[in-house]
């Protein structure tokens, strides 16, 4: 297949949609997939979409030919003190991914990330960071694209990119 599909600027509408895809995120794996309610429930996940778009926020929306959008990543800063799951210091930006099933593995995640890593580049951050569950398919993407394992705390993994 090959997969046509547009980037733009995550706006304050998105809001919605990136907290569909914190669920499409965290239901990677059918068989331990978990209610909407459960997951945009979950204070891990809250993080990620609570107050979009606020000062730091930034993001980028992947389309379809026909306007819909398909997938999104996105970077915000946390603190210590009200950290996420792949925090690792304060003033590390910290990117959340989602992409619609039937667009996965045809370079939409990839095209998300490398956007957004220019952005994070250009803003002058000098680390990116993840976070993502052992066994996760997407983990090899963020592998390609530079991400190491920082931090391992099963099950999941703490991924970071040097900038410069």
């Amino acid at each position: 297949m090959v997969a046509s599909f547009t980037l733009r600027p995550a706006v304050p509408a998105d809001g919605p949609f990136l907290a569909e895809m914190v669920v499409e995120a965290a239901n990677w794996h059918a068989a331990r997939a978990r209610p909407k309610f459960a997951v945009l429930t979950d204070p891990a996940h809250v993080h990620y979409v609570s107050g979009w778009m606020r000062p730091g926020d930034v993001g980028v929306v992947a389309e379809n030919p026909d306007g819909e959008a398909v997938g999104a990543a996105w970077y915000r800063i946390f603190s210590k003190d009200d950290a996420a799951h792949g925090f690792v210091a304060t003033g590390v930006p910290e990117l959340i991914i989602g992409v619609r099933p039937m667009w996965r593995g045809v370079g939409v995640g990839r095209a998300l990330m490398r956007e957004l890593v220019r952005s994070a580049t250009a803003a002058g951050y000098v680390r990116i960071a993840l976070s993502v569950e052992q066994g996760n398919f997407a983990e090899g993407l963020y592998r390609s694209e530079g991400f190491r394992v920082a931090e391992v705390h099963p099950p999941r993994l703490t991924m970071v990119r040097r900038l410069t």
